[in-house]
């Protein structure tokens, strides 16, 4: 998106420095699967972000996405500042009152305390695999979600050089 200058996928929310993905994948670190977003709020908002957010996934399941089950798939927004603390809790408080889904929104909203970047082969691992099944299955559906309901906000870029096609 326009305005997004770097998103560095990790993990945060947890008791284990440094935690290796396996680890965190057994629930029992803490962390949570996240992505670190820089971006400039000159050309776009923390609200912003955080409509996308709230439009790529379920906030309504308890560590849970899709299949994917256990608190490192929990929905958490890790704030940096109080500004954006407020802005999230207002922005869900307006997501419940618009009653968009059936059941309550169970989003944290929790200070960042540390974040700790994914290994290389776990980074950009859609644009790496879009032929593995989880990522045909699961993620491209949320991709093409994503790109027709925010495409007027997207980035232009050039056509990129693989057969796979969105």
């Amino acid at each position: 998106m326009r305005g997004v200058e770097k998103v560095v996928s990790g993990y945060s929310g947890g008791s284990v420095p440094n935690p290796s993905y396996q680890e965190v994948c057994t629930g029992t670190t803490g962390h949570a699967e996240v992505v670190q977003i820089t971006f400039d709020p000159q050309i776009i908002s923390f609200r912003e972000l955080l409509e996308v957010f709230f439009t790529i996934h379920d906030p309504t399941t308890l560590n849970r996405q899709g299949p994917d089950v256990g608190t490192q798939y929990r929905s958490v927004i890790f704030y940096h500042t109080q500004e954006q603390k407020a802005v999230a809790q207002e922005v869900i408080a307006r997501l419940e009152e618009a009653k968009i889904w059936d059941a309550p929104i169970v989003t944290e909203v929790t200070p960042l305390t540390a974040f700790y970047t994914a290994e290389e082969y776990h980074r950009e691992y859609f644009e790496r695999n879009p032929e593995q099944p989880y990522c045909r299955i699961v993620i491209a559906p949320k991709v093409v979600k994503f790109r027709k309901q925010f495409l007027a906000k997207l980035k232009s870029r050039p056509q990129q050089q693989n057969n796979y096609i969105l």
